[in-house]
This record gives structure tokens, sequence and C-alpha cells, in this order.
């Protein structure tokens, strides 16, 4: 048989398929001989020999013998070269066979490399090398494949799964069986191959192991002689495993093999290659570590890995490495931030804390590097330093390191650490300013005694930030202080900021609320229960725990105790409220009489603790069995005998100063006698309630008592009825009662008043002392008209089905008295104004028949609209304010009937009283949540002015209805009214469309304006569209974009509206700087470089950063369209028209224009291709822009403090060249029509423009100053 014969047969045999347990049978198996092999290597032989046909490939039982044992294969060579075959002649069958057969023909290969008489030179060749490596990685991914059946696709082509299946496999089976075998003889193959002369295959073996996490085979290639030229090519492959971003064993096997097996390479007595190769390998893997956080944060973890197994010498130089890199790029210093923190147990010395903290040390160099980072210029770099400042922090503490010694280093320059928190607590990115609440947290021990002011009201502002993680953050934090240091000034700003978080949207910020309030409010409140007086005791702030006394007196706040109340309410609902508080507010006013009474001191002038009465009448509801009776009727009869005696004894306005407060504790004590009123016995509860009616009867208490009485008199008949009917109309009784005594009291003193005034006139003079007796006289009656007012108004309220027909006509005679009006013969009072006489009594009178209007819709129908009418007349503020409540009243209970006067109640907006102002927008915004109100018509227009009002208060106010509430219930808002909103705020009427709104909506525009060119007006008017303009989605802003251009820049060409009126320019003038404001720019390539970097600490992902990014990239697209399409054509009219007529507004057009081109620099000559003027003197301006402001960047960055902050130029040139056409030189710019969507260009373009050797100094230079081209976004 020829060789010809040999090949059909043994293609036949192949072919028949019985070759599948061919790889695992012995060499005395089926699959061949050496006998065999050798014959067929013999006539392979002579076919080369006298043919220069490609040798073809091995058949596959020869194939499958020389992959078998050792054993089999160790005679061959012996037997070629009797045979006086060479053993070169193996190569080209090899290499063909690696084609056809890749795996067993690659075991084949390196069974026969392995053999022990192997003329190894000989049988090496770079080339079948390669393919035995390009064989070994091919059935690797195979296996993959059928290892994962699921990334393959499964609703393929029918016919194509069909011809798959009559194609024949290469040993499906043989496969995965072989390729651990090829891969351990790879691994005894690399150490014997000659791969020094070799550096693509040594390359290439390095990367398959790599590829397939061999490690077994990286071992013996480091092992061998060649181990010098081969670490570079294995720090370069495992790198991409090394810092892989998910985790998995194959990066776990990485770095392992790093730190066991290559860096102890770089030993002193290694050579020099490798010992620089190793030093440099975190170096290398700090450069190649990825942006996104999580593959970062795996990055740093093998990077530190690395560190901590080099020497002490390489440590070192790392660490300045990583100092060096906290001052370079934006993406090396949040790396660098990163990796400090990790690095740092492995720095500091492992000897005591002596010496952590020294000068020079590496434990101050990370700290004060961490402290440079947190005034970083990008916000992602600041907030992680924030992170991981307070990290280090941790680390230094439990080292023991001393505090002062960490408040010395935590210094920058004249910067401590508070002032430094206190800069970051108000930053304008979120995830710094929730950095530095938890740095404040952990730093709470360092910042120290007295807590600076400033720091405390940053932490309260940030109580009330828009997002839920950094009122979180701040909850935690200024309460961290407060259980630290619970000083007066910690304590008032700790309840100025926490208790209002009870209302808060988040349910999980009201429960942490009522905790925080629980444990460090009412728990230190019921400390004092079990508290006996000394007999050496002389001052009540000894006897309690410190701060008691100070924390009663600051829940009383005015501004506070609405929130209090809700906190008291939740918890004692969710029966959190302990029995021991009541026992304890009880102990501490028990204490302070007796020791008021042991210093022989008259009981009148007592006043019990300011806020313990308050708290224990809103505790008491939810514990009525720990308050004592006798203690109540004990003290009901001191402070009721007291008030008496004050009341009988003084008039109102010379009422003793402690009378006040006795009048407010008797109401909080009525409120607590109607919480335990069921648990009061039969006889002390009907005692009480005549002593309340007696006392009501009387009309002579303070008007803050009055409500209290009736509320509990009404209390006590209700629940000690027998049953409901009989309570009401015993409530009924005396209601009416008392209404009718208020009647005579009343109808009295405007007789008198009325015959008075009459007689006036024919009444001989009174001599001083007759004269003071009567206005004596006269103020008790007054007062006691007031008080009888002020009860008619109390009882109306708690009863609404008394008769309210006597009282109402005397009403009315005192608020219109004064009026020329005609009134019914039976009514007094003639012509006299109580405005005048009796201001207190007039006001009264309004808010009384308010009161009536709310029980009785007939009355209300008749009176709402002179209640209207006195809003907007009136010069008393007290009045309007009151009146401003009533309205708002009167909206809920008849909206229909008053949401036709909207348009003048809103006119309150404008008052001008700050009280009334505020009262009556935080009465609207309430209004408006609930759905009362709608924000349609001018209402949103009237709100904006409010946004720049002369009290803080009310633009706080203001900020967050429209930053917050406004946005998530009405985003769309700001949008549809931007256009109309310039006009209104100018006092505009040239537009068509406006004066037809001004016309519908019938309100006087000019007193919501904010008219005039001055630097005052039009800085509220832009801080007015700055804020709109900051609730607007990109999509938004581009469109008011195009509305401001179509709708005022065109109607000024079109004639619509003029500019030859101040109006006209001044719309015109504000819609220029609107559209060259900063809020109105798009910068997506900066969203989608930094919006990981912004991101870090917070709550959104990857996917969520790409969206956005990809987002902008889009509208960015459409803007820019727009801009060369819509707006570029309108400017180029607009400037034409106002050259002509000389305006002045052409510096602000072309202003403006500068502004919306220079982000487009590169194009400005095509987009403004129609007016080759306008593109001259717009290049000539930008060029004297960036001249000015290349200056005065200079002098700013000669001052800045480290990189980071500032970018400080090599050197400055004095004179400015036309950059516009040197960058054009070497970057061109493809022509307008040749795009179909308008693309922004990347900046990477002027990096790849030409060779390196062939790129200007003087270029790069001038495009390195072009400042104006720059993010505005930072600083």
């Amino acid at each position: 048989m020829d060789a010809d014969e040999m090949d059909v047969d043994l293609d036949a045999s192949a072919a028949a398929g019985d070759i599948d347990s061919s790889f695992s049978a012995s060499p005395a198996s089926a699959s061949g001989s050496l006998t065999a092999v050798l014959n067929e290597l013999a006539a392979l032989h002579r076919r080369a020999s006298s043919s220069s046909a490609a040798s073809p490939s091995l058949s596959l039982p020869s194939i499958t013998f020389l992959s078998s044992a050792p054993a089999a294969v160790a005679p061959l060579f012996p037997r070629l070269a009797d045979a006086g075959i060479p053993a070169s002649s193996l190569l080209p069958p090899l290499e063909a066979s690696l084609s056809a057969h890749p795996l067993p023909a690659a075991v084949a290969y390196l069974r026969l490399l392995l053999a022990p008489a192997s003329p190894l030179l000989t049988l090496f060749s770079p080339l079948p090398f390669l393919s035995l490596l390009l064989a070994i990685r091919k059935a690797a991914s195979s296996a993959a494949g059928a290892a994962n059946p699921s990334s393959s696709s499964a609703g393929g082509n029918p016919r194509k799964r069909k011809n798959q299946r009559h194609r024949p496999s290469a040993s499906p089976r043989a496969a995965p069986s072989l390729l651990p075998r090829a891969l351990s003889l790879l691994a005894d193959v690399a150490g014997r191959l000659p791969l020094r002369a070799h550096p693509d295959a040594r390359r290439s073996l390095v990367d398959t192991a790599a590829e397939l996490a061999a490690f077994d085979v990286l071992a013996a290639v480091i092992g061998s002689d060649y181990h010098a030229e081969a670490v570079q090519d294995v720090i370069r492959a495992l790198a991409p495993v090394v810092l892989t971003a998910s985790k998995s064993a194959a990066r776990v096997a990485a770095v392992h093999f790093l730190v066991t097996k290559l860096v102890p390479l770089g030993a002193q007595e290694g050579e020099d290659v490798v010992r620089k190769a190793v030093g440099y390998l975190p170096r290398y893997l700090a450069v190649k570590a990825p942006d996104k956080a999580d593959a970062r944060a795996l990055a740093v973890e093998a990077i530190v890995e690395v560190v901590r197994a080099l020497g002490a010498e390489e440590r070192n130089d790392f660490a300045g490495y990583v100092v060096a890199m906290a001052r370079g790029k934006a993406k090396g210093r949040l790396l660098a931030v990163d990796l400090v923190l990790t690095m740092l147990p492995v720095l500091l010395p492992s000897d005591g804390d002596d010496c952590d903290l020294e000068e020079g040390s590496w434990g101050l160099k990370c700290l004060r590097m961490l402290v440079e980072r947190c005034s970083d210029i990008v916000g992602g770099v600041r907030a992680r330093a924030l992170t991981n400042a307070a990290q280090a922090l941790d680390v230094f503490s439990e080292r023991g390191v001393e505090v002062v010694r960490l408040q010395e280093a935590m210094r920058v320059g004249d910067m401590g650490l508070g002032e430094l928190l206190r800069r970051r607590c108000t930053d304008d990115k979120a995830a710094v300013r929730k950095a530095a609440l938890v740095l404040i947290t952990k730093a709470i021990g360092l910042i120290g005694r007295p807590v600076d002011e400033s720091l405390l009201c940053a932490m309260g502002a940030a109580c009330s930030d828009p997002l839920v993680s950094i009122r979180k953050a701040a909850l935690a934090a200024i309460s961290e202080v407060f259980r630290k240091f619970p000083d007066e000034k910690v304590m008032k700003e700790w309840l100025q900021a926490v208790p209002p978080l009870v209302i808060d949207s988040e349910t999980s910020i009201q429960e942490e609320c009522e905790n925080l309030f629980l444990e460090l409010v009412l728990n230190r409140i019921c400390q004092a229960a079990n508290l006996n007086l000394d007999d050496d005791s002389v001052k009540l702030e000894e006897v309690f725990p410190e701060g008691t006394l100070d924390l009663l007196k600051s829940i009383c706040d005015g501004e506070v105790a609405p929130c209090i109340k809700k906190i008291c309410a939740s918890l004692g609902k969710k029966k959190k409220l302990k029995p021991l508080l009541a026992s304890s507010l009880q102990n501490i006013i028990t204490i302070s009489e007796s020791l008021w009474l042991r210093s022989h001191k008259p009981i009148e002038s007592w006043t019990a603790p300011i806020g313990s009465w308050w708290l224990l009448s809103e505790v008491s509801s939810f514990a009525p069995k720990s308050v004592n009776w006798k203690f109540l009727s004990h003290h009901w009869k001191l402070l009721d005998n007291v008030g008496q005696d004050n009341d009988r004894g003084k008039a109102c306005s010379q009422v003793e100063p402690n009378s006040a407060l006795w009048a407010v504790n008797r109401v909080s004590l009525l409120q607590t006698i109607s919480n335990v009123s069921m648990e009061l016995p039969v006889e002390p509860a009907a005692e009480l309630a005549h002593s309340l009616l007696t006392r009501i009867e009387n009309f002579d208490m303070n008007l803050s008592e009055v409500d209290a009485h009736v509320k509990s008199l009404k209390t006590l008949c209700k629940r000690k009825a027998k049953t409901a009917k009989e309570g009401d109309a015993l409530i009924l009784k005396w209601a009416q009662q008392l209404i009718y005594s208020a009647v005579e009291i009343l109808n009295q003193y405007i007789k008198e008043i009325s015959e008075s005034a009459r007689g006036h006139s024919f009444v001989t003079p009174l001599n001083s002392k007759c004269k003071g007796k009567n206005q004596t006289f006269a103020s008790k009656s007054t007062s006691e008209a007031v008080i009888a007012v002020f009860t008619a108004g109390s009882l109306i309220l708690s009863c609404p089905t008394a008769n309210v027909k006597d009282i109402t006509p005397l009403l009315h005679t005192i608020i219109t008295s004064g009026n020329s009006e005609p009134r019914p013969k039976n009514l007094v009072g003639g012509t006299i104004s109580f405005k005048e006489l009796a201001p207190s009594l007039y006001i009264q009178a309004w808010d009384t028949l308010a009161k009536i209007c709310l029980v009785d819709d007939k009355v209300a129908k008749r009176y709402i609209p002179i209640f209207v009418q006195e809003l907007e007349r009136s010069d008393m503020a007290t009045l309007r304010n009151n009146i401003m409540v009533a309205m708002a009243d009167f909206y809920v209970r008849y909206t229909a009937l008053v949401d036709c006067y909207m348009s003048k109640i809103t006119k309150s907006l404008r008052d001008p009283c700050e009280v009334v102002r505020r009262q009556t927008f935080i009465l609207l915004s309430k209004l408006l949540q609930r759905d009362y109100v709608k924000w349609r018509g001018v209402v949103f227009l009237q709100f904006l002015p409010c946004l720049v009002d002369e009290s803080e208060k009310i633009r706080q106010l203001a900020d967050y209805l429209f930053g917050n509430i406004l946005k998530a219930k009405a985003p769309l808002l700001a949008y549809n009214s931007f256009i109309e909103a310039i006009y209104v705020l100018n006092d505009c009427t040239g537009h068509g469309a406006y004066s037809e709104s001004q016309e519908s909506s019938q309100r006087r525009p000019g007193l919501f304006a904010i008219r005039g060119t001055d630097e005052r007006s039009r800085s509220n008017r832009m801080h007015i569209y700055a804020s709109l303009l900051k609730q607007m989605a990109p999509e938004h802003l581009l469109a008011t974009s195009a509305k401001l251009c179509a709708e005022i820049l065109a109607g000024v060409c079109d004639g619509l509206l003029s500019v030859d009126d101040a109006g006209g320019r001044a719309v015109l003038q504000d819609a220029l700087q609107i559209l060259a404001c900063k809020e109105m720019r798009i910068h997506p390539n900066i969203c989608a470089e930094n919006t990981e970097m912004d991101e870090e600490g917070g709550e959104g992902g990857g996917t969520a950063s790409a969206l956005s990014a990809a987002k902008g990239r889009v509208v960015t697209q459409v803007a820019k369209k727009n801009l060369i399409q819509i707006a570029v054509p309108i400017f180029i009219e607009l400037k034409r028209l106002l050259e002509s007529k000389n305006s002045p507004l052409t510096g602000c057009l072309m202003e403006c224009l500068r502004a919306l081109l220079k982000d487009y620099k590169n194009e400005i000559e095509e987009i403004l291709v129609a007016d080759k003027q306008l593109q001259k003197e717009l290049l000539y301006d930008m060029q004297k822009y960036e001249a000015g402001k290349g200056k005065g960047k200079a002098t700013a960055n000669a001052e800045a403090g480290p990189s980071g902050t500032t970018r400080t130029p090599a050197r400055q040139t004095p004179a400015v060249r036309s950059v516009m056409k040197e960058v054009n030189r070497n970057v061109p710019t493809p022509p307008l029509h040749s795009m179909s969507v308008p693309k922004v260009k990347s900046m990477s373009i002027l990096g790849t423009a030409g060779p390196a050797g062939s790129r200007r100094p003087g270029i790069l230079e001038s495009v390195s100053r072009l400042q104006p081209f720059e993010s505005d976004d930072e600083n």
C-alpha cells in the first residue's frame, strides 16, 4: 500500500465516525500504533521531498497515538533516526493537523516537545507554536459555550440547524477532556522553550495563559531562564484580569499569583529589570484602573494586596506616587483618595501611636491629602475624600491617636475642620453634602466646644434638603452633636431643625425624628421623676440634671410647639410615652414650688418652670392615671385665685409681668384637666365645672384663657353626662346663656359710647381727677366688651347650634361704624367709629363675625364680600392678618363662594407688612397643596415675586415651595408659564397674547411687576428666571429656548413687540440674558465625564448615569440643530433691526451670541455663513473676552491652593493670537450640509490630529487657555 492509498483508507475510517472513544484508549487500541505512525511520516517525508505542495495533516489515529501516554511517544525519535527521517519533518504535518484537528494535534505537539529524546530546538518554531496556542484558545471558547448553552441562539434558522446536524463534528466529547491535559502539558513545556529569542511567541503564550487563567503556565514562564523578559508581559496580560469589574475566581487567583509568585521576584538580590517591573506594578495597575465605582473599588483592593506584599522601600515609593497622583487629573485624584484610605493600615507603623501623625510620617501625609481633596474642584472627589476622611478618623481613633493631634492634622492653612465642614454642608453637590454630614457624625469629638454657630446652621439647613438621603444624614449628624454637646446653642438649633421633620414626606424620617425626640428630650426629662429636694438646695438648676430646665423652656417655643405636639401625639398613639414622664413633670413643678416657698417669697410671684405645664398638657391624655388629682386641684386653686386677684386689681395694660405666664399655665392646666376628666371624682368635677362657668361669666379673663375654659367646660359636660344627647343639651344651655350675657354687655357698651359721643359737646370739661376716673372706667368697660365679643366667638365654634341672631347686628354695627351707609333704626351706634375709639374691639368684632360665618352659610354669603373689601382697604395690619386667616378658612368651607375673589386675596402677597405677607404665603401654599386653590391663571405668576421678597424668611419659604413642593406636584408649570412671567415681571403689555391674558384675568400686573432697568431690578428678575429654569428638565430647557426665540426675538423682528418703549426693551433684554445664562446651557459631555464622580456616595447607579449621559447627548444634538436652523437666522435679522435703530441692546445681543456659540467654536464660520460681518465681529469679541478672562484667571491661579482646586497654566503670554484660525488649520471642520444629524465633536480630535511630532506647541498652549469654553458647573 502506497502513501496515497493509506491516506484514502485513513480518511474513510475517519469518515466512518468510529472515533468517539479513541482519545481515552490505550496505545494498544485501534487508534494507531508506532509502526503506523512511522510509516505515515515516511510517506509524508517522501511526498514533501518530491513535491513543493503543502504538507497534508496527520491522520486522526496517528494524532491520537501521539497524544496518548508519554511511554508510547518515547521511542519515536530513536526510530525516526534509525529510519533516516529528520525530526524537522514532523513540523509541517503537525502544523497542518492543528487546523484540521486542533486540540488533539496540540496535545500531540506538546507530547513530542516533552519526549525524552526530543530535539527541542528542531521541533519548536514560532508559527506552529502560535497555531497551537490558537487551537487551545478555540477549544476553551467551545468548552465555555457548551457549558453556557443559553448564550447560543435558541430560535435561529431551522435550515441552518439542520445543516449543522449533518456536519461531522470534530471530537465533541474529546475537547472537554483534552483541554486540562493540554494546559498541563503547556505548563510543563513553557519553562523549557527557547522563548527569549521569540518575543511574539512569548507574549502569545502569556496572553493565552492569562486568558484561560492557567496560572501554572505563568508560574513556569516566570520560573524559566527568560523570566526577566517575560515579567512585563505577565504584568500586562494579568492587569485586565486583576482589574475586572466583577468578582470572580479568576480575579482572586490572579491577585494571589501576583502577590505570591511575581512580587517575590523583585527582591533586592533579583535582576534590576525585574525589580523595577515589580516596583512599578502597583503604579501600572493604578493607571489602568477603571472609572466605575464598583470596578474601582475592586481595583483598589487588588492594588493594596500587591502593595502589602512589596518591601518597605517600594511601599513608600508607591505612597509618594499616590500623593502626587492626588494633585493630577480628576480620575487619578479620585483613585488616589480611595487608595490612601485602604493603604493607611499598611503605611502606619505597628508599634504604637506616638509616630502615627509625626511631621513627615505617612499617616500625616495621607490625612492631609484627604483633607485637601475635600476642597477639590470635582464634586465626586470631594465626596469620596470626605467619606474616606471619616473612615480614616476611625482608623486613627482605634490606634489611640490624641484628639489634639488629629485637630492639628486636619487643619489646612487657616481653615480648621469646623469651617471645612460648614462649607461642604452647603456644597452644590448632593453627594458632597451627604459625605460632609457623615464626617460630622464621625468627627464630632474633634470639633470641640463651643460648636461653631455657622456649622450648626448649615446642619440645620441640611435637614430641609430636597434629597431624602441628605435629610437622614443631617438628622443623624445634628443629633450626634446634640448627644455629645447638649449646649444651649446646640439645643436651640436641634429643636429648630429636627422636630419639623415629623411632617416629612418620608416615613422613615418621621419615625427617626420621633425616636430621637424620645431619646434626647423626653427620656432626659424622665430622669427628674425620682428626685427629692435636699435641705441645702438653693437654686432650681442644681436640683435637676443639666439642661432639663433649658429643654422645657425651649420646647414650648411658638415655632416648634406645633411639631412637638404632633410628635407627642404620634408617640402616644404608639404607646411609647411612659407614665414616668407625667410623674417627672409633676415632680418638677412640685419641687419648684417647694423651693420657692422655702426662700420665704410670696406665692403670687412664683411661676412653674417654663414649659412644664405645657408638656404635661400634651402627654397627660396618653397617661391620665399618672396625673394626681390632688396635684391638679391644688394648683388650679392657686392659679385661679392669683389670676382673679390680678384681673380684679389691675387693668389689662397694667398687669404684672408674671400674670402672662400664669395665664399660659392656667391654659395648660385646664387642658390637662380636660385630658384626665374621666378619672376625676364626680363631686370635684361638678365643682370644677361650676367654677369654670363662673369664671367665663365674669368676662374678666385674659383672651388666651377663654378658649381653654370653654373647651374644658365642654369636655367635662360631655364626659360626665349619662348620654351624648344629654351632654349636647347641657352644652347648648350654658353656651346660649353666656351668649346672651355677652350680648347684654356689648349692647350696654355701645349705648354708653353712643351717648357719650352724642353729648360730649355740651358737657362741662372735667377736672384731671374726674377725667382719670372716667378713663379708667372706660378702659375697664372696653376690656369687658372685648372679652365678651371674643367669648361669644369661642362659644359659637364650640356650639354651632347656638342662636346668634342677637349678636350679629351688634357686630355689624361695630364693623360698619363710621361709614356713611344707612343702618336700621333699632341699631344704636350713630356715626361714631369704633375703629378709632376701641381698635381692639373693632378687630375682635371682625374675628367673631368670621366665626359666625363659618357655622352659618347664610351669614357667610352676606358678609364674605365685606371681608374681601376690608382686606383691600384696611390700614390695620393686625386686622388684615386676621381677615387673611379667616379667608383661608372660608376657602375650605365655601370654596365656590370665595374662588372668585382669589385675585384680590393674592394681593396680600405684596402687602407692606411682612407678617401679613408671610401669613398669606403660608396659608395660600397650604391651600394649593390641598388642591383647594389651583395653580391656574395668574396665581403662579403672583407667587413669583416672593422669591425676591425683602424678608429672608419669605424668600426661604418661596425657595422651598418652588424647588420642592411645586417641582413634584406640577413639574411642567414653570415651563408653561415662563414666557408670560417675563411679560408680567416687566409689566409689558406690548405683546398681543399677553394683552388678552391681562384682560381676561382682570388684574393689575403692576402690583406684581419688578419694573426697571437698574441693577437691583434686573438681578431680582434674573433670580426668578434662574429659579424656574432649575426646575426644568433638559428637554424643557431646549423647548424654552426655542419659545424665547420664536415668541420674543422673532416678535421683535416681526413688529409684534416694540423696542421703542421701556417695557419691550426690558423684555428683550431679559430674553437675551436668559438665553446666555448658565442655567439655560446643557452640557452632555461634562455630564458623561463627571456623572459617576458626582454620584459617588449617592443612590444612583451606572445604568442611571449612562441613561442620563445618552439623554444629554441627544438633547444637545437637537439643541445644535435648533441653534443653526432657527436661532441664528433670528439673531441675524434682530441684529440688523437693532443696528438700524441704534439700540443699546446690540451689545446684549452680541454677548448672548458669544455665550451660545462658544460651545461650537470650530463651526462659527459655517454657522454664521449668512452674515460674514457678524462672523468677524463675533470672533473679535470672543478673542477680546478670552484675553480679559485669561488675565483674570492667571491672577487667580497665582493665588490658588494645591492642584485640583484650580488649574495654573505653565506660562502666560501677553499677546493673544487668533486661536480659532490656528485650531482650524489642524482640525478641519466637516461642511454643514454633510451632517444629517448634528453631532458634537469630541475634544479628543485635538489630540489625534496628525502625528505627535507635527503638533505645534503654541497651538496646544493656546487651546489649553480657552477658559470661556469650559464648563461653568463647578466654581
